[in-house]
Formats: structure tokens, sequence, C-alpha cells
């Protein structure tokens, strides 16, 4: 085992002793060192609960003849980060916390490894440890929180708390209500309760087989939870026991059937960016970082070009929240990922029969799924033949941005505006506060990207405005930043290059034309170029203002098409 090297011999008798002193008995002094890495906080709704998570994982690990020990790693809440300067710290945390996880597991030579997790960048950070280190490794996410509910009113933490500031912004519900829904939308612990990011990567990291079934969909304050929590505990001391790492199931393939699943559930477009930072943490990326060996000759890794040629493949059919009313609690019970498994395996010839975790193959787990067709349609049948995720290119964008298909009322899908131009979201939200955006515009928010924001911020509160004040399709939103996976409406983000590294979104101007046709994947600022190039002209270089942690990230990050890794 590898914790021999901290467990065997004369020589390591300080170190069994410094084990002892945790409690460590001379029985399980041989037994195998499992972490249980938890990103439990009393700030972060969706992790509130893994205390009680983080117990069940232990049972588990012991009752399979495992040694436990939990340390802890940070959690950022998106949604209390959202629409001030603590959302720039979200991105970044995510390679924070493959940091931590790494220091831990190989200061202290575990042998393996149970990742506690549950939302947005927390889940991903922990797959990119789990690449980096590859010892056994098994992901809990935590789940999603329960719906909310008022007055008969189905709610979520989008629906009834961020678009409802713009309904009553606009006049259209009381003061009174907005308290109601304020206090409604998140009754539990658990990840928000749509197919935002964080069920998003849940849903994937299921696909991958890097978690056990159902664990994705499972509600937070279930028993069901709690049971593949333990029966995770008991799994991982097998999976050490059989020398089943993470790299044996994170590859092209895994990767490919995850990008098949978003686009098929119309997932978040924060996916892009994590699946493209995991598949480079597994050296399998298209800008595999050195001291991993580059890729054998002749083999393709993970890019940007998979979502864009599998995207032009994938019917959608599956629609969830934000863009529907089906909740997770919904989509679980109507069957959940095993479910969407059993239509992609059956009817899509790219998507892959894997193992996983679970060491069985993907086509065992998911016999006789059930599957409620009202939710998951047949994928002979689907919601709509476009899917849920799109990669844009254009003058704007020659080296991509995402929209999410899914969330778009399809009578947009061609969509010709004016400019509107801010260099940062609060400048946007002031002007969506103050009725300065009108029917026609395109809200342009740059500077916001992995180098400029630094942090490449989440635009939920001006996505959510926009909607809230009736414009979801009167108003496009474009940005070097990002979206939450909340965000619906006529949104393009990821703008590469940004505008920190010269991007053409920082040479728009005010009244400038510009055209997004998702039909031919296209985003334009219809300006010659002679008129751009006098522009440049201009543009003052780009300087990082600030200091610590976040001026490190903006020196070393790279752009999005490159799942802004550091």
């Amino acid at each position: 085992m590898r914790s021999d090297n901290i467990k065997k011999g004369i020589s390591k008798t300080p170190h069994r002793s410094l084990l002892m002193a945790t409690g460590v008995s001379k029985k399980n002094m041989n037994s195998p060192f499992i972490g249980i890495a938890s990103s439990f906080s009393d700030l972060v709704p969706g992790h509130i609960g893994l205390r009680d998570l983080e117990r069940q994982i232990e049972k588990g690990i012991h009752t399979g003849g495992g040694q436990s020990f939990i340390f802890g790693v940070p959690a950022v809440c998106d949604g209390i980060a959202m629409g001030h300067s603590g959302m720039r710290y979200s991105l970044p945390s995510r390679d924070l916390i493959a940091d931590c996880v790494e220091t831990v597991a190989n200061a202290h030579q575990l042998d393996g490894l149970v990742l506690l997790s549950n939302c947005d960048k927390i889940t991903p950070g922990m797959l990119i440890a789990a690449a980096r280190i590859n010892i056994p490794t098994i992901i809990v996410t935590a789940g999603p929180m329960l719906d909310g509910e008022s007055k008969c009113e189905k709610l979520t933490m989008i629906k009834g708390a961020f678009e409802a500031i713009g309904k009553y912004r606009n006049g259209e519900i009381t003061e009174d209500r907005l308290i109601e829904l304020e206090e409604a939308s998140c009754p539990s612990a658990g990840a928000c309760q749509g197919l935002y990011t964080a069920n998003t990567m849940a849903c994937l990291t299921e696909v991958m087989g890097m978690s056990l079934p159902h664990c994705a969909t499972a509600a937070a304050v279930s028993s069901e939870k709690r049971r593949i929590a333990f029966d995770s505990g008991m799994q991982i001391v097998e999976l050490v026991r059989q020398n089943k790492c993470p790299l044996d199931i994170i590859n092209r393939d895994s990767l490919r059937n995850a990008i098949i699943a978003d686009l098929g559930m119309g997932g978040s477009t924060n996916s892009f960016l994590h699946i493209l930072a995991i598949a480079n943490a597994a050296g399998i990326g298209d800008n595999t970082p050195s001291p991993l060996p580059p890729l054998p000759q002749g083999a393709r890794g993970i890019s940007l070009q998979d979502f864009e040629e599998l995207s032009h493949k994938i019917h959608q059919f599956v629609k969830l929240e934000p863009s529907n009313n089906i909740t997770m609690t919904e989509f679980h019970h109507a069957g959940g990922v095993n479910a969407v498994l059993q239509e992609l395996l059956k009817s899509v010839p790219e998507f892959k029969n894997l193992e996983g975790v679970s060491l069985q193959k993907t086509s065992e787990i998911v016999k006789d799924a059930y599957c409620d067709k009202s939710i998951i349609h047949d994928y002979k049948e689907p919601f709509t033949t476009k899917p849920g995720l799109g990669i844009l290119y254009g003058n704007i964008s020659p080296e991509g941005s995402v929209i999410k298909i899914s969330a778009v009322d399809e009578s947009c899908y061609e969509f010709e505006g004016r400019a509107k131009t801010f260099n940062s979201e609060e400048e946007a939200m002031e002007a969506l506060e103050n009725d300065k955006i009108k029917e026609g515009d395109v809200v342009v928010i740059r500077y916001e990207g992995p180098k400029g924001g630094p942090g490449m911020r989440e635009m939920l509160a001006p996505t959510s405005l926009l909607v809230g004040k009736g414009l979801g399709t009167k108003a496009a939103l474009i940005t070097d930043g990002r979206f939450s996976g909340g965000t619906r409406g006529i949104c393009v983000g990821h703008i590469c290059p940004e505008a920190a590294n010269g991007g053409v979104i920082a040479l728009i101007e005010d009244g400038d034309k510009i055209k997004i046709d998702i039909n031919n994947r296209t985003l334009d600022l219809l300006v010659d170029e002679k008129t751009l190039a006098e522009r440049r002209g201009k543009l003052k270089p780009f300087e990082v203002k600030t200091t610590g942690f976040l001026a490190k990230y903006s020196r070393t990050v790279s752009d999005a098409s490159h799942g802004a890794i550091v």
C-alpha cells in the first residue's frame, strides 16, 4: 500500500506515533488509509449537510476494512458570491481546491480518497485533483435541495429569488410577495434545484463513472443519499484492493460521454470550462501541461472542437429548470442519470459502454432502468433536435464562445441589436436597474474574463434582471465572463479572446450592430476591419488592478477556450 511509506519499518516509528495520536489503533495501522476530503461549510447551503454524510462514509470505510481520515477543503457558494467582488474568487477556487486535495493526499501518502462535494467549483476541483493524484477515488456529491413552495407555487432559487427582483422592480409583484419568495425559495440543504452548474457537474461525474449510481440526483436530505455515502465508503476500500484509479476511468471516451450527456440534457455552460480542465489534468487535453507526457502520435485530446462536433449531432431529450419547470427532484423520480444513460446507449453510436467506480459496465448499471418519458423523452422523440449547448464563432469570438441553446426561445435564434458596452458587471447592473437597457439592445460586459476579472465572474444577476424585466426575448447579453447554470435568455459567454487579451470584444462601441445566429453558430460585430484596426491602435494595454491570490491567478490563468486552467 502507498501508506506503507508512513507506517512500515523501524524508521517510521515517529510516524506511527503521530498516527496513534490521532486515534489509529495498532490493528488499523495495517488497513488502507482512506482520506475523506470534505467541503463542509456553514456558509454554503449545498454543504451544510456534509457532516452527516462524512459519518456515513466513515462507517462504510470501516465496515469495508479501511481507516478513514477527514480533512477539509474550501467551498464558495456562487449564489452568495454573486453580483459583487466576491464572485472573482469562485472560479479560482476550483484550482485552489484541487491543490488542497493533492497536497493533503500526497503529503500523507493516502491509499484512496472519497471526495465529498456538491456545488459549482468544488466538484470539478475535486475531479481535477483525482486525475492529478491518480489513486483510487470516489466522488460523493451531496445532492439537490428540495423544491421551494409558496401559496401553491413551486419555487427554485433562480425563479423564486433572483428573477423575483426584476419582477418586483417591474411592478409585477409587491414587496410583501418578494419577501415571501425570498423565505420559501431555498427550503433545505442541497445544491440549488435546477440543472445549474452544481447539478450538471454532479450528473456528469456519474456519467463518467466517478460516483455511484443515483448519487447525482438523490436529494441532499434523503436517506437514499446517506446509503449512497455509506456504499461509497465500502466501495473505496474495494477499489484500493483492486488498484482501480481515476485514470482508468477518466479517459477520452468517458469525457466525450460527459459532453454528449451534457448536450442531451442542456446543462450549464460552465461544464465546458470544467471538462476541458479535467481533460488537461488527466493528460488528454489539447493543452496538456508538463510534466505529463504528450499524447501518443495521432491521438486526439479533448478540446472545444469535441463540443462543436457533437453539438451538431446530439438532440436535447431532457429539458429541466431553468429552461423548463422540471426540477432535479422530479428528474430523479423520473429515472435520473440512469435513464439518460439508457437512452444514450440505445441511440447514440458515439456514446461508449464503460466501467467506472461501481466496477460494472454502463449497460449493466442501467439495465431495466425506470424512465418517465414525459420528463426524459425517447432520444428519437426529443424536445428539440438542437443540442442544449452550442459554440459560436465569428469576429467577436474567433476562438469560440458558449450559449445555452436550451434556454433561448426559438424565435430568438437569430438576433441583431445595438451594443451597449460596460467594462464591469456593476456598470451593467446599474444600467439595468435604471431602465437604460431597451428592446433591441445587446448588453456587452467585458473585462470579466479569467485574466481580466480576474476570475471570470458569473453574470446571473444581470441575466436574471434582464428576464425579470421582460427583456428575455427582446434584448441580448454577451460577455467574456461566464454564466450560472441558471441563466436563460439570449446570453453568450466565454468570449475568446477576452478583452484583457485584446479580443475584439474590447473594441466594441455603443451603437455598433451585433448579430447572434444560433442556427449558423456565429457571433459577429458588423463593423468593417479598417474601423476595428483604428480602434485597436487606440486600445490601452490591460493592467491587473488587484493583489494577492487574484493577481497571481490573473498572471497564470489560460483562456476559457482551454478551460481557464492555471
